[in-house]
């Protein structure tokens, strides 16, 4: 049996990769390994378990839920709840362990199953082996009163969005926010949250129906976000994904707002209030050059990491971070949280806005992006990217072209036969002639 965890869980089509039966045998397993204590007299383990809006949630919660019980773990329902409000209560609550059902911006036929540790922390990979080594054990089931309870936990949103309007300093009277719930896990919290903290809110595809999620919406198709701002003369919209582990915004005049802009906003917002821990923010290679020359400018670090939300959580827990995040809108402020947060990400911008008195927009513009090509090389030897010489000499006479007006990033696929070739340059159609050029080399030399 290969590999079950990818880079965020296990993840796949529901009821074909990903089926009931998988979904059971991986909570009894993951139960075994997170909820074991010992021989801790009188503990009963506890597990909260919730998901989005896809159909295909509601069986994989029943089959996750019957494996936890089996394995004698009491389950507290959480029902429709964003990855990041099922991280804080799986902390706030004292579980042993949670469970997120979602394939995040994925199309609605997929699904994924993420587990969490106590405290609400995502798996490193040593624990992701251990339950994948479980799985093929054998094991002593509990029987009457040993096996686990299951309850619904009627205070999921109402606890989580108070959560987040505690994380915010100042009210938001005046403020009036479009925010796109991508039809997805947020369609409540979110609109909630903002409200509570005293914005004006237009909720934007917060209708969800189980097949609509990610459906033209959300973080991944802007466009409906940037009618609706406009038509409602609103300051600022936000768009979330199916989990709301991420957010993209747009400013006042529909122009899009992406991670880095995001990332940069919130650095200054904490360094200002002295809350940047080491004056460090923490991003992935993938981010923009303009990003990284503007906040060096302004007196900020910038630490990067290999391309994941994953790998940008272990440097700042490594370091004791307190900002990090990625271009795609992953962003995450260990200060109030474990994961990257959609909603809490449009807060704390909110928040900026309503400190400073400038518009989104305004703040936005400390940094200018370079323009930036990707180029996926499908069909390659992606092994062979770090070692083939001509290839290398290939980069290596570009960059020395760009000199310091651009950089060079190929990078293999995770999880793919592809390398992606990355190309900022001072203008659009630089940067688009040496990714192509650069893709024809990586073509001709690596082909399969």
């Amino acid at each position: 049996m290969g590999r079950l965890f990818g880079t965020d869980g296990v993840r796949g089509l529901a009821n074909v990769a990903l089926t009931a039966e998988l979904a059971l045998d991986l909570s009894v397993a993951a139960a075994h390994v997170l909820a074991d204590r010992g021989d801790f007299a009188g503990h009963r383990p506890v597990a909260v378990v919730g998901r989005d809006t896809r159909i295909s949630g509601q069986f994989l919660e029943a089959a996750v839920v019957a494996g936890l019980a089996s394995a004698g773990v009491d389950v507290l329902l959480l029902g429709v709840l964003p990855t990041p409000g099922v991280a804080y209560l799986t902390g706030s609550l004292g579980a042993d362990l949670g469970v997120m059902l979602s394939a995040s911006h994925n199309p609605m036929p997929d699904n994924g199953i993420k587990f969490l540790a106590r405290g609400g922390h995502k798996l490193d990979d040593a624990i992701e082996v251990a339950i994948e080594q479980r799985m093929r054990e054998e094991w002593q089931r509990p029987t009457g009163g040993a096996v686990g309870r299951v309850s619904p936990y009627a205070d999921a949103v109402s606890d989580y969005a108070a959560h987040l309007v505690a994380s915010t300093t100042l009210p938001l009277d005046g403020l009036k926010v479009v925010l796109d719930c991508a039809e997805g896990a947020a369609f409540e919290a979110g609109p909630k949250a903002l409200r509570d903290a005293g914005a004006e809110v237009i909720a934007i595809h917060a209708d969800p129906d189980g097949l609509n999620i990610n459906d033209d919406c959300g973080s991944t198709h802007l466009g409906s976000l940037q009618r609706a701002v406009l038509e409602h003369g609103a300051d600022a919209g936000f768009g979330l994904d199916g989990d709301s582990d991420r957010c993209l915004a747009v400013d006042h005049e529909g122009n899009v707002v992406d991670g880095d802009q995001i990332l940069a906003v919130l650095a200054l917002a904490l360094r200002d209030q002295g809350l940047l821990v080491k004056d460090t923010v923490v991003a992935t290679v993938m981010s923009n050059l303009g990003f990284v020359r503007a906040l060096r400018s302004a007196g900020v670090g910038v630490r990067q990491t290999k391309v994941g939300d994953r790998y940008v959580l272990e440097a700042m827990k490594v370091s004791g971070y307190s900002l990090g995040g990625e271009q795609s809108g992953h962003v995450i402020l260990s200060d109030y949280a474990t994961t990257g947060d959609g909603i809490l990400t449009a807060l704390k911008v909110l928040e900026r806005m309503a400190a400073t008195g400038q518009s989104l927009q305004a703040l936005a513009g400390v940094m200018t992006r370079l323009p930036q090509v990707l180029v996926n090389v499908p069909d390659v030897d992606k092994a062979r990217a770090d070692d083939d010489a001509v290839l290398a000499a290939a980069v290596a006479e570009e960059e020395a072209a760009l000199g310091e007006t651009g950089r060079i990033l190929l990078r293999p696929s995770g999880t793919e036969a592809l390398v992606r070739v990355m190309v900022e340059a001072p203008t659009s159609e630089i940067a688009n002639d040496v990714a192509h050029r650069l893709a024809g080399v990586v073509k001709a030399q690596l082909a399969l």
